[in-house]
């Protein structure tokens, strides 16, 4: 390529070529708390593990470490995987103290420490079998399956605990051997024994066939439950009968329980306790309709609760990292921008108590790609050297955001990574504004700068901030076709010229000291440094003459976005925000569209990333709970061949569900899709409980007893395995509902609900389900044991 001289002569390119050794691009400047560096990215392969590739990746730098230069070190300032190990840890230590909690309820109610070693051991048989069934089906081990093994820790030893209790309770009360009453049990309760199993299957079954992310949530609880409850009832029926025969000694009848020390003492309150509760439902029952209309008072309560838990996709996670965003205005310099980083990186790296490292990139940001960009990867320390709030990631953003208002030469957001990786770059919600209307780029960004300062208004948002970049001054370069195909220059020769002299082209490699470097052609700085430049330079054309560009081109500047984005097919613009502490995300996302309704006709809103999981989560809200209620009716309603059991057995269900959204209440919590699982498994278990009385009801109306009094021997009879069961199952999801560190947010998620379901629901179950029972046996029929004996 050739250049014209000032006198109009021609130059040879060697005349005024120089060769530098320099850098391939200086675009991008990295650094590591305040020194020179040099970032690498690695992003997972669909279907690649995160822990293995972290694994990989770290054994690989340290086999090319011995080939780096002196003096470079290599460290690893943005990791996503140490947040998943200590999460996973943590749940496991979770296990582990559900499983010494639910051994100490079970020895408390048992008070034999044989009859206490039998369902412990159907825990580690039942955990190992599900691991077994997990590795068949292709799930890992996650911190969403191993929150569901903490759940079915307290409901796969609801079963042994069921078979021993009652082999316990007919050696007492009838003098039997183990053996007998063993076989005797099992003939007693292998049908409650099934149909506990398949009421807490059916509930998690619909969970597996929804879509999208919600599904793939769902399908790893829902895996992981089925095949914990299949095996333990299976372990139910096959194992604990045979350890209940051959490692629980006779019992003289009438002298099973203690009766002197703390045992007795317990005994005695716990009798005391079943007198006044067998009376307070002999007078529940003879004052049937009053109750029932309390009961439904309480239904209208927990629908109004309900209905105004604020919403949610998933909860907030402290992952030990922070992102700060550095927007400089349109043309700063690089220099410029690199100021303010650094600014950044001091207030970070030199105020803050709660950060390890810092990661800073000067030309890059999740907008976009320029020398007014920059980025900050804010590595926190362990989380067991934050224990106080003030050093969590949210109080940091806080802080850090109000000092970075103070920066008036640039505009810089701190805030947290997503709930799930990939699922957009920060926490709180994304959307894209439309200009369905096609009411041109312009018109667009007006109506986004409107929405951006309604939203700083807002008393519910914060940190609302463009996703994309702004419009910046442009050289515009027209070309006069006609006058260049007069002259003989070709547009791929004007396109050639333009982007070796005023972009650089790759044209060939070198060897410098044993590596493999690139060529490049640039034209020189100041031969492109103004528009006027472009005058300077010539194009060859057909018959090998220079032609000058002011001969057929002029330049002028112009004002455009540097990146047109699409939606959908229509122009849109990204908005990011968050909701103010206290503010969950759905409330948020309510709050932009009641703002974005004032926006002039013809602009829309698109939900994208988790905002668009968390619309889609709560449209199949509805559908998952109307199938897993469905699925329970049905499974009971073919093993019970009655409509009156599995109808009894249902009325139960909303009571668990009123004790879930209570605790969310009172915690000020969201209804989340972790509240959704725990509600789920409040229903399972308020449904089992409500399984034990009526199953033994319906067997004493078969014997002949009256309704009344075959109520109320299931009542005294199941009063201590519920209890037992119940409170084995609270204890055991305690841990999750108080948990703190890395991962807490979920745990206490999933453990509120349950916990608050199986309380509410265990305490008020054992007072309406007699009564449920006893209003469909004579609303199905009044002659006693009908439905029993049509079974």
């Amino acid at each position: 390529m050739l250049r014209s001289g000032a006198d109009g002569s021609v130059l040879k390119l060697g005349d005024v070529a120089r060769v530098e050794l320099g850098g391939e691009n200086y675009a991008i400047i990295g650094r590591f708390n305040g020194q020179p560096a040099s970032g690498v990215a690695v992003s997972l392969a669909t279907g690649a593990n995160a822990l293995a590739t972290s694994t990989a990746v770290s054994q690989l730098v340290d086999e090319l470490r011995p080939t780096f230069p002196a003096g470079l070190k290599t460290v690893i300032p943005f990791d996503t995987t140490p947040f998943v190990r200590v999460a996973i840890w943590e749940v496991v230590k979770t296990l582990l103290e559900a499983i010494v909690l639910v051994f100490v309820v079970m020895y408390l109610f048992l008070q034999n420490f044989r009859a206490t070693l039998i369902p412990t051991i159907a825990v580690p048989v039942v955990l190992l079998g599900t691991f077994a069934v997990l590795a068949a089906v292709g799930f890992s081990i996650n911190m969403l399956t191993m929150f569901a093994m903490v759940l079915a820790i307290g409901l796969l030893v609801d079963d042994a605990i069921v078979v021993v209790e009652n082999v316990e309770r007919l050696m007492t009360e009838e003098g039997l051997s183990p053996l007998e009453a063993t076989r005797k049990s099992m003939d007693q309760i292998t049908g409650a024994l099934v149909g506990i199993g398949l009421v807490l299957s059916a509930v998690f079954v619909p969970m597996a066939f929804l879509g999208g992310s919600t599904g793939v949530i769902y399908r790893q609880f829902s895996g992981t439950i089925v095949a914990a409850m299949a095996l333990s009832v299976l372990v139910a029926i096959i194992l604990t009968p045979a350890l209940c025969a051959t490692m629980l000694k006779p019992v003289e009848k009438g002298h099973h329980y203690h009766d002197t020390g703390f045992f007795g003492w317990f005994n005695r309150v716990f009798d005391r306790g079943s007198d006044k509760y067998q009376g307070a439902v002999r007078g529940i029952l003879s004052r049937r309709k009053r109750f029932f209309a309390v009961f439904l008072a309480m239904i209208g309560l927990m629908l109004v609760i309900f209905t105004r838990l604020p919403t949610a996709f998933l909860p907030a996670e402290d992952q030990g990292m922070l992102f700060a965003q550095i927007t400089t205005p349109v043309g700063s310099t690089q220099e410029r921008s690199f100021a303010v980083l650094q600014e950044v990186e001091n207030y970070f790296l030199n105020d803050e108590e709660a950060v390890d490292s810092l990661f800073a990139v000067q030309g890059f940001s999740f907008s976009g790609v320029g020398q007014n960009a920059g980025m900050a990867f804010v590595r926190l320390k362990d989380w067991d050297k934050r224990e106080s709030e003030d050093l969590g990631p949210d109080a940091v953003a806080m802080r850090a955001m109000a000092r970075f208002s103070q920066i008036k030469d640039a505009l810089v957001f701190a805030f947290a990574p997503p709930p799930v990786t990939e699922l957009g770059t920060s926490a709180g919600f994304v959307f894209f504004l439309q200009d369905a209307g096609g009411q041109g780029h312009d018109a667009l960004i007006a109506a986004r700068n409107q929405l951006l300062g309604a939203a700083q208004q807002s008393p519910l948002l914060r940190n609302v901030r463009p996703g994309g970049q702004e419009d910046t001054p442009e050289l515009q370069i027209d070309i006069d076709n006609e006058r260049a195909a007069a002259l003989g220059v070709s547009a791929a020769e004007i396109n050639t010229t333009l982007g070796v002299a005023w972009g650089g082209r790759y044209i060939d490699d070198f060897i410098d000291r044993g590596r493999v470097k690139r060529v490049y052609v640039q034209a020189d700085a100041p031969f492109r440094m103004v528009p006027e430049d472009l005058n300077l330079w010539s194009v060859r054309n057909t018959r090998g003459q220079m032609v000058p560009f002011a001969e057929f081109a002029t330049a002028r500047w112009s004002y455009g976005s540097p990146r047109l984005e699409r939606y959908n097919g229509i122009p849109a613009v990204q908005i990011n925000g968050e909701g103010v502490p206290g503010v969950s995300s759905g409330d948020a996302m309510a709050e932009i569209e009641r703002l974005a309704a004032q926006l002039p006709a013809g602009f829309t809103i698109a939900w994208t990333g988790a905002s668009y999981q968390e619309r889609a989560a709560g449209a199949q809200t509805p559908l998952l709970y109307s199938l897993s209620l469905a699925m329970v009716f049905l499974c009971l309603a073919a093993l019970y061949e009655s409509w009156s059991v599995p109808t009894a057995v249902l009325l139960a269900a909303p009571l668990g569900i009123l004790g879930a959204v209570l605790a969310n209440l009172l915690r000020g919590m969201e209804r989340d899709i972790y509240f959704q699982v725990a509600m789920l498994t409040t229903v399972g278990l308020t449904s089992k409980n409500a399984i034990l009385i009526v199953e033994f009801a319906r067997d004493n109306l078969a014997k002949g007893m009256e309704l009344i009094d075959a109520t109320m021997a299931a009542v005294r009879d199941r009063l201590r395995p519920i209890l037992m069961t119940s409170l084995a199952f609270g204890l055991g999801v305690l841990p999750l509902a108080i948990a703190s560190g890395a991962g807490a947010g979920a745990q206490r998620a999933i453990g509120t609900g349950v916990l608050g379901g199986m309380l509410v629901g265990t305490f008020f179950g054992l007072f309406f389900v007699p009564l449920f029972f006893v209003m469909i046996q004579r609303l199905f029929g009044r002659r006693r044991g009908h439905e029993a004996r049509k079974a």
